[in-house]
């Protein structure tokens, strides 16, 4: 038996998230408590209450997914004794949420990821002005395939990438908004079943976020990093690094290059994983994986119930 453990990325933040943790846990009302005094913001109040257009927003989801997540780790460690490093076989995450696997693994401090992640949301934001880029979801196509359209709607004056390589026919593409809105109109010539505009306030993923690359290269200068004691599957490698400064390296390029969640869940795979926990907000990861791989068991854990569930079967 294999567990790999993995964290949600944005587009799993919803209002009331982390309040059952909270409400039952004395290690998970810690964790949302050095989280806002890290950004001196009430982040928890906005994570229970919303309102939700404020949590959606970049600077806001990140550092609060993270926080979610973490709760659920401390959670098992502290108030029913298992840690992951003895557990897991892996860890991953879909994009920030490689941030809270690097944090679950021992690489980074719990009020550094917090910071990183700060950083990281108000550069991102700031990299690209408002309307000027955006992502769409292509269904139907593989990779591969959408490439081929990726290279249709790109011209001299717009950028278009594959960036989320998610599952077999579910690929996001990110880039100028003209591009992808080339992509919507068109995306069902090059056999994709539709093309949907995704709601998200920039083209993450993409050449276009340059600028938020450079800024996170000099603020990871300001974290301390320790090895990671549970290899960490790095989105643009798709492959386990636990060295702190090639995990560093791959966080930066993670801002401008592709996430290979597909290529990551099948390395899982070919390498016995027989379970994968999502830890954190929300079912997407999961999701996935139970429509991919019928010999993998997997589970969301954000609840009360789940982590019981979790802690028992472990």
């Amino acid at each position: 038996m294999k567990n790999a453990f993995v964290f949600p990325g944005q587009g799993s933040q919803f209002v009331g998230m982390g309040k059952e943790l909270a409400d039952n846990f004395a290690a998970a009302r810690e964790v949302f408590a050095e989280v806002d005094d890290t950004l001196n913001q009430n982040l928890f109040q906005l994570m229970t209450n919303g309102p939700e257009y404020e949590l959606t927003m970049t600077a806001n989801a990140q550092p609060a997914l993270m926080a979610v997540s973490m709760a659920a780790v401390r959670v098992l460690e502290k108030e029913f004794g298992i840690n992951l490093k003895d557990k897991a076989d892996f860890v991953a995450g879909h994009s920030l949420g490689e941030y809270s696997a690097a944090c679950a693994a021992g690489v980074f401090s719990l009020a550094d990821t917090t910071r990183l992640l700060r950083a990281r949301g108000d550069a991102m934001q700031r990299a690209v002005p408002l309307g000027v880029g955006g992502m769409a979801a292509v269904l139907g196509l593989s990779y591969n395939d959408v490439s081929a359209l990726v290279e249709a709607c790109e011209d001299k004056d717009n950028i278009c990438v594959a960036a989320n390589d998610n599952s077999d026919g579910q690929v996001v593409i990110s880039g100028h908004i003209a591009a992808i809105e080339k992509a919507v109109e068109i995306a069902t010539e090059f056999g994709a079943k539709r093309c949907v505009k995704l709601p998200v306030s920039a083209p993450f993923h993409s050449p276009l976020m340059q600028p938020a690359a450079e800024v996170m290269a000099r603020v990871f200068m300001e974290v301390k990093a320790s090895p990671a004691q549970i290899p960490l599957i790095s989105n643009v490698l798709a492959t386990p690094i636990t060295d702190e400064k090639e995990i560093i390296k791959h966080l930066v390029e993670q801002v401008t290059g592709s996430v290979r969640w597909r290529e990551t869940m099948d390395y899982m795979h070919n390498q016995g994983v027989t379970d994968i926990y999502e830890l954190g907000a929300g079912k997407v990861l999961s999701g996935m994986v139970k429509r991919a791989y019928k010999d993998i068991n997997s589970a969301s854990v954000c609840t009360l119930a789940e982590i019981e569930e979790l802690a028992k079967n472990l």
